[in-house]
């Protein structure tokens, strides 16, 4: 896909963190973006990113005419929409992917779907490639791959998708996420660092910036992908915890911070009234089992994933967090490896 003309994207949920990291890579790489807000206005004063050129429309993804009204001369929709804080996910989520379904085949795009590691459970432990057995045992991991499989069949009608599944998620706009709601408070300097894993444990991250090049890169080479397209990136692998704890030491010029547990006992507690703790009370498990998806389709595609160093990533993330002190010149101490 070279012809400028041809580099148009609709995005759905531009003012999430990955819709509005994919966004902001479109835009640097020349693609027009049309994005769809509930209120154009509101949500144009609140994108505070120094890219600009987003078209915003006036819609919302939960009506169908609106979604193909938006996506017409599009050759890319980015379907990165989530209802606020897992609210209603059985009720809306897969409605709101009919929507696109339905865009797409009007208009010819294809769909671009964040994905994720929770299409897997415990038993994927050794290294899931795309095509493993996928056996979730929570809530959401079902309606992930609920969600995989629909636009798997109607990739067989004309309707062609590509998929990238990525660890959890971290980055200076990321929403929702195990970093700033489980390891760090946003808003204030770190004074510790919690740590949901069991000791030796790894678990996989992925820097919401490398995920947006990594998906637009994928979208810049359609033609060579299959109708029904999925990648897995490896992102940040921690292999035992402590990559993680050590770069956010060294980020914020604090050496000395603390590791503690993390209060598993209070999500347990909160899980039946707050749905943001069953959530991440149900995702706990990949904290107690090493799984890594295995990315050697992606590297043979790409020749290689985008990769920002951990220091880097999680210092950019702690500024926009808001958890570094102010101070002039570098943080002291040395980059994580």
């Amino acid at each position: 896909m070279t012809d400028t003309s041809e580099k148009t994207a609709l995005v759905l949920g531009a003012t999430g963190g990955i819709g509005g990291e994919v966004t902001a890579e479109l835009l640097r790489r020349g693609w027009k973006v049309n994005a769809l807000a509930r209120d154009p206005q509101s949500a144009a004063a609140r994108w505070c990113r120094p890219e600009r050129g987003v078209h915003w429309l006036k819609g919302d993804a939960m009506d169908a005419g609106a979604v193909a009204a938006a996506a017409k001369g599009a050759r890319l929709i980015v379907h990165a929409v989530n209802p606020p804080g897992y609210r209603d996910w059985d009720k809306l989520v897969l409605p709101m992917l009919e929507n696109t379904i339905a865009a797409a085949r009007t208009s010819g795009a294809r769909i671009l779907l964040p994905g994720t590691v929770y299409n897997f459970g415990p038993d994927a432990f050794a290294g899931p490639e795309e095509d493993a057995p996928q056996n979730p045992t929570t809530r959401k991991g079902a309606i992930r791959v609920a969600m995989e499989r629909r636009l798997r069949a109607v990739s067989a009608e004309g309707v062609r998708a590509l998929i990238v599944r990525a660890g959890d998620f971290f980055g200076p706009h990321a929403g929702n996420n195990w970093f700033s709601q489980g390891l760090v408070r946003p808003g204030r300097p770190v004074r510790a660092i919690s740590r949901p894993g069991l000791p030796g444990i790894g678990h996989q991250w992925a820097y919401l910036p490398d995920v947006a090049r990594t998906m637009v890169q994928l979208a810049e080479r359609a033609d060579a992908l299959d109708a029904f397209a999925v990648f897995h990136m490896d992102g940040h692998w921690d292999a035992d915890g402590n990559a993680m704890t050590a770069a956010i030491r060294a980020a914020s010029g604090r050496p000395d911070l603390k590791a503690r547990p993390f209060p598993w006992w209070l999500v347990t507690l909160a899980a039946p009234f707050v749905t943001t703790f069953r959530e991440m009370g149900e995702m706990r498990y990949l904290w107690r089992v090493p799984l890594r998806m295995n990315n050697a389709r992606l590297v043979a595609f790409l020749g290689a994933e985008p990769h920002t160093p951990l220091f880097s990533a999680v210092r950019e993330t702690l500024a926009g967090l808001g958890c570094l002190p102010d101070q002039a010149g570098a943080p002291q101490g040395q980059p994580a490896p």
